[in-house]
């Protein structure tokens, strides 16, 4: 099965694979397939050899399509001239790379509002703000703790502010912009994670003012364990090797100590790139850019909304939220049943329903619950379960999709 979406002006339909008679309602943990993926791959495999190690004509067309690749998602992403695109398998790995890369003695600013992949890799020492009520809250917030940062210190101490684009909890997309002027003004750097971001709107580094951005390929439509960081080549250029191996160096000598590394991305990308999910990545880019970014986007938000709607008509069905229910989001809605164990409930959808979505805590704990807890005290109910359950759109995604989920819980509740 296919699921078509149309664009005047693409001249290839952005459509994803799937199973017939199975709604899937869980884009945010890994989306479908891409056609234009699956074809980029299927086009390369008969070519497929070594990259930057051979000189035959199947490495030479290898090589040239793994830079080509570097090079349609660096301009997907408003890359800048100076800056580097390293090929990660997803966005832990592009964000555990950064925190390697790191000057020393430099302190991370997060909230907690965070993934655990833009939470966990960060010094021991770094700054967690308190989950905002608000995105100027967060602007604020963010404001007053680099205020306090900078006051005593030496004004070339490196600080560096972990945000989200979109909430992998809740869809609601932060101010990125904002925030981003606010690390400029303070001299600090900013990355991004837009895992689920990317699949969602235009992100464009250089427009945003960001100095790093981390994206997933498997949320972006294209599963074959590519992702990337993009930014800034300094601190990346000084930084020891993430992986020390062959490809990132420029001369090996007899002593174990006689390394000399290469700069650029190649430092950070030792040993057999992985050409296929770089060329998958790069084939959805391409065919996004050549889509229009207006249609799509209200084309998920009126599935968000009639999701939304749907689920605020449902007794029993409490919707998890961390800024106010009118703030800007990405497609993605976290709920739950009340008197219903959310795993329970994701189970029975999908072997009645024929319906997946996730159940859990989705991987930002600390939000999590503490959306769970506002919920209950909003809702003025003492009946709901400790974890969550997420529905996820995307290109996919149909109102009859939407519609069979409602209808479900509906039964269910």
């Amino acid at each position: 099965m296919s699921v078509t979406l149309e664009s005047p002006l693409s001249a290839r339909p952005l459509d994803v694979l799937g199973v017939p008679g199975q709604i899937n309602l869980d884009y945010a943990a890994s989306a479908p397939c891409a056609r234009v993926a699956a074809d980029a791959v299927a086009e390369l495999l008969p070519w497929y050899a070594s990259v930057h190690r051979g000189s035959g004509k199947l490495s030479r067309h290898c090589t040239l399509a793994y830079e080509r690749a570097r090079q349609a998602i660096g301009d997907f992403f408003g890359a800048r001239p100076d800056d580097h695109v390293v090929f990660t398998r997803n966005t832990t790995d592009a964000l555990n790379l950064l925190s390697r890369a790191l000057p020393a003695g430099t302190t991370v600013v997060s909230f907690a509002g965070e993934h655990h992949a833009n939470l966990l890799p960060w010094p021991r020492a770094s700054v967690r703000l308190p989950v905002p009520a608000s995105p100027g809250e967060a602007v604020r917030a963010l404001n007053a703790a680099l205020t306090e940062l900078r006051r005593g210190a030496p004004a070339d101490r490196p600080v560096l502010v972990a945000v989200t684009g979109a909430s992998n909890v809740t869809g609601e997309r932060w101010p990125v912009a904002e925030l981003a002027m606010v690390a400029r003004r303070h001299g600090a750097r900013i990355v991004v994670d837009a895992a689920q971001l990317a699949p969602h709107a235009p992100v464009d580094v250089a427009a945003l003012g960001v100095d790093y951005l981390a994206v997933s390929g498997h949320k972006m439509y294209a599963p074959f364990g590519a992702g990337a960081l993009l930014g800034r080549g300094d601190w990346l250029d000084a930084a020891p090797p993430y992986l020390a191996g062959g490809g990132a160096t420029s001369h090996v000598g007899a002593a174990t100590h006689d390394v000399r590394w290469v700069t650029g991305p190649a430092r950070h990308e030792a040993g057999t790139p992985n050409l296929l999910g770089a060329a998958a990545l790069a084939a959805v880019c391409t065919a996004l850019t050549d889509a229009d970014p207006a249609a799509l986007h209200a084309r998920e938000q009126a599935l968000l909304a009639r999701l939304r709607n749907g689920l605020a008509a449902l007794p029993h069905v409490v919707e998890l939220r961390t800024f106010g229910p009118d703030a800007p989001r990405v497609g993605i809605v976290s709920f739950v049943v009340a008197g219903r164990d959310s795993a329970e409930v994701s189970a029975e959808l999908a072997q009645q329903h024929d319906v997946g979505i996730r159940d859990g805590l989705f991987c930002a704990h600390p939000l999590s619950r503490r959306l769970l807890a506002e919920a209950a005290t909003r809702s003025g109910r003492t009946d709901l379960p400790p974890t969550a359950l997420r529905a996820s759109l995307g290109l996919g995604s149909t109102t009859e999709d939407v519609d069979r989920l409602l209808t479900a819980l509906a039964t269910l509740a």
